[in-house]
């Protein structure tokens, strides 16, 4: 009879679950709950926290979530009526992202979870600057703490960790940032949440769960400069197809305040830039950040952990994931939280240090995989050329050959006030003779017209097949398949007035588009411009036989009524309300192509 372990080969792995090779069995009981306790800031606000902890005298460290969710909908009554939800479940609701409070509890910490002030059941007034630092300053001299506080949760509670973790406060010993908002500016920053210059609805649409005071009065006077800028966007067609838009415009920001500004002024702040970078040398404290694919659907995250990961200088660790939405109330990895956790606030010995510094999952594979650096140092940038017939190759055009100069390819598409269809271009390679393995971000450099002054440019990189085809003349064999399986993997986007391109600051597979007022540059009508669009970071396995593909599209749409999506999550974006035609052009002299990260398998 053979011995269990001989059978536990092969086992499916689990994208959203790292092998932790750490596991630490509960050692405390009991669970005591502090709810709505007023702790003073600097300048006498006080913020409403809620503290669990398991039933000792003992000191144990403590882990913080802060952030500007309401913390009424965190913490271990909530996970006891509502389970840990899929992402496809209709009761997933993404703000509930503080952690699992019984799994922190039960293995000797301490579980805080707080809002900010103006949120929730916090006091209102003056600047939260310093909030957090406050925050985790006052739990450190608790009875209950021994001074080692470190701090959990994701997205909005990811953000809050870094940005306090630049302020170094004395008793904030490690963070674990995964979801992080982007790392260039306030809040995240312009680039790394609209990627192109692209604007979409993400903050609306969470902007359902907010919890900041307000008081909504009848609608008021600008200041002079806003003013200005409000008339302009009043006269944007482009944002006034949209009622939700112009709903919120008309309410000069009696609603969605921070959505309302970002609709007035949708360009980056070179300023804000600058001082993000500089202030990168601030954090001093260990930290682990991390995003799943997929992170396309509102980018902040996916974008901004590799950058918050290449430009800090501490003991660091990144995780790329699987699904970027994983289930909530937030569970997952949480071996891997407690493995970087007990390091450095317990002083245990959990090898984290000697661990390659990136994971990452490969979809196709469906295996994860371990680097020392992101993006791989093994990268080998390869070109795949758009060619007639909506072909991929590997191949450029040939100097003094028949197809040196070819037709562009074109599609015409209405806006959303005359269609739901979304047009398109694809462009498919043909079936691959062995495994190619992507790991890190694309770009498509595109050589393109449109008869408008601007549009938006959207790429879908997918996976198509395998595919046993076989083309030829016959009846039935002239076309590709079209139910061949597709699996899409990532996305890019740029807006076209938005082309420019800092070259002094681009990174291989990573354009930068300055993205400012001042760069801003709309198209001439009918000239040739090369475009390159960045396509957000992916690992994929195409196995032999399948076909890379990309589709190129300048339009997406909302899935339910009312600008409403029928997943929370999943934004659109504000496109052109004017029927715009795209010609793509692929020859010797506009050698449009697809720049891939392969890595060798």
């Amino acid at each position: 009879m053979s011995d269990i372990s001989e059978t536990q080969v092969n086992l499916p792995q689990k994208g959203d679950s790292p092998p932790a090779n750490y596991f630490r069995t509960p050692s405390y009981e009991g669970l005591l709950a502090d709810k709505d306790v007023a702790v003073p800031m600097r300048d006498g606000v006080n913020l409403s926290i809620d503290f669990y902890r398991p039933d000792t005298d003992e000191k144990l460290p403590a882990l913080l979530a802060f952030a500007i969710y309401n913390k009424d909908i965190q913490g271990p009554d909530v996970a006891d009526e509502l389970p840990p939800q899929p992402a496809w479940s209709t009761l997933w609701t993404g703000p509930l992202e503080t952690g699992d409070t019984r799994f922190f509890v039960s293995r000797g910490y301490v579980h805080v979870i707080g809002s900010p002030r103006g949120i929730g059941k916090s006091e209102g007034g003056g600047s939260r600057e310093w909030d957090c630092y406050d925050l985790i300053e006052w739990i450190a001299g608790q009875p209950w703490c021994d001074g080692n506080v470190g701090m959990v949760g994701i997205s909005g509670f990811g953000a809050e960790q870094l940005a306090v973790a630049k302020k170094q406060p004395p008793h904030l010993k490690a963070i674990f940032p995964f979801d992080s908002r982007g790392a260039y500016g306030p809040m995240g920053g312009f680039r790394d949440e609209h990627t192109g210059g692209m604007l979409h609805l993400f903050r609306y649409l969470i902007g359902h769960f907010s919890a900041i005071h307000q008081v909504k009065g009848q609608p008021g006077d600008l200041p002079p400069e806003k003013e200005e800028l409000w008339r302009a966007a009043m006269d944007n067609p482009d944002y006034l197809m949209y009622p939700q838009l112009r709903n919120i415009l008309a309410q000069r920001g009696q609603h969605m305040p921070p959505f309302f500004e970002m609709l007035l002024n949708p360009y980056d702040n070179v300023a804000a830039v600058e001082q993000s970078e500089a202030e990168f040398a601030d954090i001093k404290v260990p930290t682990y950040t991390g995003s799943g694919w997929y992170g396309y659907t509102y980018k902040t995250h996916l974008n901004g952990c590799q950058n918050w990961f290449r430009n800090i200088d501490v003991p660091k660790k990144l995780m790329l994931a699987g699904p970027a939405h994983l289930e909530r109330p937030f569970h997952s990895f949480h071996d891997e939280i407690l493995k970087w956790h007990d390091h450095w606030l317990k002083g245990i010995d959990t090898g984290v240090t000697d661990e390659p510094a990136v994971k990452y999952w490969v979809m196709g594979e469906n295996k994860w995989r371990e680097a020392e650096d992101w993006p791989l140092p093994e990268t080998q940038w390869t070109p795949f050329y758009l060619n007639s017939w909506e072909r991929l190759n590997p191949e450029p055009v040939t100097l003094g050959s028949s197809i040196e100069v070819q037709a562009p390819d074109s599609f015409v598409q209405m806006p959303p006030t005359q269609t739901n269809t979304v047009q398109r271009l694809r462009y498919l390679s043909e079936p691959l003779a062995e495994d190619l393995l992507i790991a890190g971000p694309a770009v498509l450099n595109l050589f393109a017209a449109i008869d408008q002054d601007d549009t938006n440019w959207i790429v879908s990189l997918k996976d198509v097949g395998p595919d046993v085809s076989v083309l030829s003349v016959r009846e039935g064999e002239r076309e590709i398949p079209n139910d061949l399986p597709e699996r899409e993997l990532t996305r890019g986007w740029l807006k076209a007035s938005h082309r420019a391109v800092d070259k002094s600051r681009s990174l291989p597979g990573r354009p930068w588009h300055p993205l400012t007022r001042e760069a801003q540059q709309m198209v001439v009508p009918g000239e040739i411009n090369e475009y390159a669009i960045e396509i957000l970071s992916t690992a994929n396995l195409f196995r032999l036989g399948h076909r890379i593909c990309i589709d190129i599209m300048s339009i997406d749409l909302p899935t339910g009524v009312a600008g409403a999506t029928n997943a929370e999550y999943v934004p659109f974006h504000i496109c052109s309300s004017k029927t715009t035609v795209h010609n793509i052009y692929h020859d010797l002299e506009r050698p449009s192509h697809l720049l891939l990260p392969v890595v060798p398998v």
